[in-house]
């Protein structure tokens, strides 16, 4: 990845060729939009995403996807998110009734995005992992809440006012983690900038440092482990086949994402498997996992397969896959 993109004047910047992560610490006041674009334009790169919109007035962790590491978006929205709010109560409400309503509200909830919000509005399932009191001040309750992305914490208050029968409102938000990113190891924009002013004069630990490799986020996911002959064809956007599997990181379900890798750790791609992990120990043919994001250029490895073309006509028991070397 570079910044040759971007016409600054200014020589590229020293950054990764596969990409990277980097985790701002949003202040209160600009966009999350706002913020990428200032952090695409200082970094000179060509693109750059974030991950789980923040309001203007709200901080916390906003995940920066930087060059080619843009593509793992879908990976990093699947992670859990971890907030510190204030919920002010517009009336009384005794402290058992507090801790229950909390816990009832714990695992699956449905949630309806506000008027404002940028997404459809329609009900969908949210799971809260955490909705914990830390601290109480008569009306105003500090609380930790890890919930699924897409989780709305202001429609959250609002509704925990209803189920207490007072009404309440959310007060102050701040984003303390995504996922494996941390507060710990947000960078503000301020000190950004004066790493990008390192680094043109030659200085550039402090930045590379805070630039988190692909890996950081890919390896967490369950890891299908691709044979050398099987590389060149899901890099042209073919599916894989049982024969093209060498192994299986950890487990994981029929319909669960799977990253595709080689066999020395270069990642291939991201994909859906058609089968169990455990299914696929005794799969001896057929397709296993619909590879549908490539992330690897074509050419790398020799050009022979099992694996199915993109959309071909047939199914794993009539499509005769074809013998897996390597």
């Amino acid at each position: 990845m570079s910044g040759s993109g971007v016409a600054t004047g200014r020589p590229s910047l020293p950054l990764p060729a596969e990409g990277a992560f980097l985790v701002v610490d949003k202040p209160r006041g600009p966009s999350s939009h706002q913020v990428t674009a200032w952090v695409r334009d200082l970094l000179r790169v060509d693109r750059a995403g974030h991950a789980g919109t923040l309001d203007p007035g709200v901080s916390g962790v906003l995940v920066m996807s930087l060059g080619k590491a843009l593509r793992l978006l879908p990976l990093l929205l699947t992670f859990p998110k971890r907030y510190i709010t204030v919920v002010t109560l517009h009336g009384p409400a005794p402290p058992a009734s507090v801790e229950r309503v909390l816990k009832e509200f714990q695992g699956p909830i449905y949630q309806t995005p506000p008027v404002r919000s940028a997404v459809r509005r329609e009900r969908r399932v949210r799971t809260l992992h955490r909705l914990t009191l830390l601290e109480r001040s008569g009306r105003e309750l500090l609380l930790e809440v890890q919930a699924d992305s897409g989780t709305y914490i202001r429609t959250l208050a609002v509704d925990l006012g209803e189920a207490l029968g007072c009404g309440a409102n959310m007060t102050e938000l701040r984003r303390v983690s995504t996922g494996p990113f941390s507060e710990k190891e947000a960078v503000s924009l301020a000190r950004l900038a004066d790493m990008v002013a390192r680094a043109d004069e030659g200085r550039s630990e402090d930045l590379l440092k805070a630039l988190k490799p692909p890996r950081t986020v890919w390896g967490r996911f369950p890891q299908v482990v691709v044979k050398d002959s099987a590389v060149d064809a899901l890099a042209h956007g073919a599916d894989l086949a049982a024969q093209g599997v060498l192994k299986v990181t950890h487990p994981f379900p029929a319909g669960g994402r799977v990253v595709l890798v080689t066999r020395k750790e270069e990642l291939v791609g991201l994909g859906e498997a058609l089968v169990s992990s455990e299914e696929l120990s005794h799969r001896r043919s057929g397709w296993v996992v619909d590879a549908h994001q490539v992330l690897m250029e074509p050419g790398r490895y020799p050009s022979r397969t099992a694996a199915r073309p993109a959309g071909a006509p047939g199914s794993p028991a009539d499509a005769g896959p074809g013998g897996e070397g390597g």
